[in-house]
């Protein structure tokens, strides 16, 4: 006499009986939306996937608690996971990620934080200020706010000859690439400094920022009082609207995070940092992009374009489009999933 299975095993047979067409075939649309035809799915075939994930989650719930064989649980956590980042999961591709971070997601986090770009906007003019302001009437202040490896032989003691010929631009263009990637990680250093320190209350990054512009207004002064401040002029805005630009957003930024830390209002002062964070993270994202273009034009575009008037006149165009690209008005972005 054959001996009848336990009771347990044929409750679970039984169970999966029952409901095994609709498993298999949601587990033959996820292998063919998991080997990259998801597009080639009909639409009845996606209108069926979150019924039949559905299903399976409520079987896998009954299969728990009756206690019903391990094998036919962990078959349908798997299959109940597989079908949860289809129907809940993004299947954007990397394009559209792009796409939307650049036509909708960066510009309106920079919009996000204009208050905070106005007073880092004010900084570093001030700083700029007090700093030209001080040279002029006492040269040696110049060695305060420029460090000599930055200053390049560009100080006080320099001729008029040779101040005006670090202006000139150079042919040599074979180590414009090293110069230019040099500039780059300089200036994103500075950027990420002053987002970073801006956890630490704002005060940091605000006097980071104030010092930057100190360090421009030293630099000017120096070349106005050869009377070379126009050409000065068109030599750093060639790339300094980018630059300055990503440094101040990147200071907006930090002083984001340090404000909510400093001044959480209602919420927890970690759920105000977290959601500060995610702006000032878009906006840092961002910050990286505009640095590289800005090391671009200062080690080959201002190298190769000698010419003051077109040096002012690439700047002017690089003003109007990131005033263009982040504040002019735009369409809400649909939601990417």
């Amino acid at each position: 006499m054959t001996e009848a299975p336990p009771s347990g095993l044929l409750k679970s047979q039984r169970f999966r009986q029952a409901r095994e067409d609709d498993w298999r075939r949601l587990e033959r649309l996820m292998d063919k939306a998991e080997k990259g035809s998801a597009a080639k799915l009909t639409d009845a075939e996606i209108l069926a996937v979150p019924v039949l994930y559905r299903s399976t989650l409520s079987a896998l719930s009954v299969a728990r608690e009756t206690s019903l064989d391990q094998g036919l649980i962990d078959y349908l956590e798997t299959l109940a996971a597989r079908a949860y980042f289809f129907v809940y999961g993004s299947r954007a591709t990397l394009q559209d990620r792009l796409t939307s971070f650049f036509r909708h997601d960066w510009p309106k986090a920079v919009q996000g934080i204009w208050r905070e770009t106005l007073i880092a906007a004010a900084l570093m003019a001030l700083g700029a200020v007090v700093a030209c302001w001080l040279v002029i009437h006492e040269p040696e202040w110049f060695y305060a706010f420029v460090p000599s490896d930055l200053g390049g032989g560009r100080d006080p003691t320099a001729s008029t000859a040779s101040l005006r010929a670090t202006l000139d631009g150079t042919d040599d263009a074979d180590g414009l690439s090293v110069f230019a990637a040099f500039l780059f990680t300089h200036n994103a250093q500075v950027a990420l400094l002053a987002f970073a320190l801006g956890f630490a209350l704002c005060l940091p990054t605000a006097l980071l920022v104030l010092y930057n512009g100190a360090t421009l207004g030293a630099f000017f002064a120096l070349f106005a009082s050869r009377g070379l401040g126009v050409e000065l002029g068109g030599w750093l805005l060639i790339h300094g609207v980018t630059e300055l630009f990503a440094v101040i957003l990147a200071g907006a930024a930090g002083l984001r995070i340090g404000w909510s830390v400093a001044f959480p209002g209602q919420k927890r002062r970690l759920d105000a940092a977290v959601e500060a964070g995610r702006t000032a993270g878009t906006v840092m994202g961002g910050v990286v992009v505009m640095l590289l273009l800005a090391g671009l034009l200062e080690g080959f575009g201002r190298q190769l374009i000698v010419d003051t008037g077109a040096r002012y006149a690439v700047a002017a165009a690089t003003a109007v489009v990131w005033g263009l690209y982040f504040y002019a008005r735009r369409r809400e972005a649909p939601h990417v999933r």
